[in-house]
């Protein structure tokens, strides 16, 4: 493998950003330091004016495969996943089938061995009736990501609706469990309500209203009550709403943390008076709200109540999101922008690079226990993003990586570029260019 030394280049990392030389040596940070002299085959990158950050770990993604690799393949997604700064990623069970037993799984392993430019876990699936299955992850902790149950509407038959079901996993599982927190109930309740009133004229900016903050609060509080009554590892994925935000806490460091919190680069961006513009195609469950509910996100965000920046991102093809509401799913492909769209918040001033960084890559380091990954540290994965705070991204069609092929981002321009992406000290991606000739690493556990 080819080593490499980056010079004079601002490492952020850690709360500091300093600048420094980073040797990489056969997949790992070697030497953090000014002024690094080694000898040996090497190449040499000059990092003056850029930073270096750790890659972006995405704890939630669903990357289609197996069975709905019309919309996109462990392949393309983690190829833009890696044009994107992200180096390792979490992908969802409800693929086709659904990861529902320890087979399953592993055959989606196999896939990602295969066919990932970027590190990689996969999710075991939880339904009301493969609770034997589920509990077998538990011989597993130190090489699966976690457990995951969706408290809503999901695909296929993976809503978990049965409360012997979840107090059975909650007081067995020992590893964490991730939630989907919308309550069906409320959410059918008002679809009847809305269908009586509207018929088959509803649009995308009823969604908020039908997937509501009622559905969020009160799924988000069954979870977390099961997770207190048997002091389970518990993180609720892609709260969207600030009422939920009374249920998050910031008075322990992350490591101490038993309940945790996530939050969408999509939640944080836009707002339900966006539907006007994008209609379907920022259709997502748990969908955008309204502006206070972003305000209230990023208030809990950057004083640590909400604890991860993740994307959810979830491809459908473009002919699948022209159709009427009803019929178009949800979901927003995300995982190529997401830093990108941090960084501009950066420049804007809204939040400093630094918490971009814990945010993005060392609090789902923490928060999953993943082994010597997240950090620029010596001795740790050289999973490393070169970024160009003074360059330009404007996402086009010709550079969307996504199998979907588009973007609700097309058109914009990113102040800001990412240059080059290490994965396991592999140079995966350089200025618009791959090198997929090493893939990347199932992720390690320290549980």
């Amino acid at each position: 493998m080819q080593n490499y030394i980056i010079r004079n280049i601002a490492v952020v990392n850690e709360g500091r950003t300093t600048v420094q030389d980073v040797w990489i040596k056969d997949s790992r940070i070697e030497k953090i330091a000014p002024n690094i002299t080694v000898s040996g085959n090497y190449k040499e990158i000059d990092g003056t004016g850029k930073h270096l950050l750790p890659g972006v770990i995405d704890d939630q993604v669903h990357f289609r495969e197996p069975g709905l690799t019309e919309k996109a393949t462990i392949y393309t997604e983690a190829r833009a996943a890696v044009a994107g700064g992200t180096t390792s990623f979490m992908e969802m069970p409800n693929t086709k089938p659904a990861a529902l037993t320890q087979e399953l799984l592993e055959d989606k392993y196999a896939i990602g061995k295969a066919h990932s430019l970027a590190n990689y876990s996969f999710f075991m699936g939880a339904a009301n009736d493969n609770v034997e299955e589920i509990l077998k992850t538990n011989d597993k902790k130190e090489t699966v990501c976690g457990v995951k149950i969706f408290m809503g509407s999901s695909t296929g038959n993976m809503l978990v609706d049965n409360y012997l079901t979840l107090e059975t996993v909650f007081s067995n599982s020992e590893l964490l469990i991730a939630t989907h927190c919308e309550d069906e109930k409320i959410i059918r309740a008002n679809m009847e309500l809305f269908k009586k009133e509207k018929g088959d004229n509803l649009t995308a900016a009823d969604h908020p209203l039908i997937r509501n903050v009622e559905a969020c609060f009160e799924s988000s509080l069954v979870a977390i009550q099961f997770a207190q009554k048997h002091n389970a590892r518990l993180h609720i994925l892609h709260i969207s709403t600030a009422r939920e935000l009374q249920l998050f806490g910031n008075m322990l460091p992350l490591a101490e943390k038993r309940i945790t919190a996530e939050v969408c680069v999509h939640h944080l961006h836009f707002t339900s008076d966006d539907y006007a513009q994008y209609g379907n195609l920022i259709k997502c469950n748990p969908a955008i709200k309204s502006p206070e509910n972003r305000a209230g996100l990023w208030e809990a965000l950057l004083d640590d109540r909400l604890d991860i920046i993740a994307t959810d991102h979830a491809p459908h093809t473009w002919a699948e999101k022209q159709q009427p509401y009803m019929q178009a799913p949800s979901g927003v492909p995300l995982v190529q922008h997401s830093l990108l769209l941090m960084l501009q918040y950066v420049q804007e001033g809204k939040i400093s690079i630094e918490k971009v960084v814990e945010k993005m890559s060392h609090a789902p380091a923490v928060c999953f226990q993943i082994r010597e990954r997240g950090y620029l540290r010596e001795g740790y994965y050289a999973d490393c993003v070169i970024v160009d705070m003074k360059g330009a991204s404007k996402v086009e069609k010709e550079n969307i990586y996504y199998k979907c092929g588009w973007s609700p981002f097309e058109g914009h321009t990113f102040p800001a570029a990412i240059t080059h992406t290490f994965v396991s000290g592999h140079l995966a991606y350089e200025n618009g260019k791959f090198d997929e000739s090493v893939k990347g690493q199932r992720m390690l556990f320290n549980r």
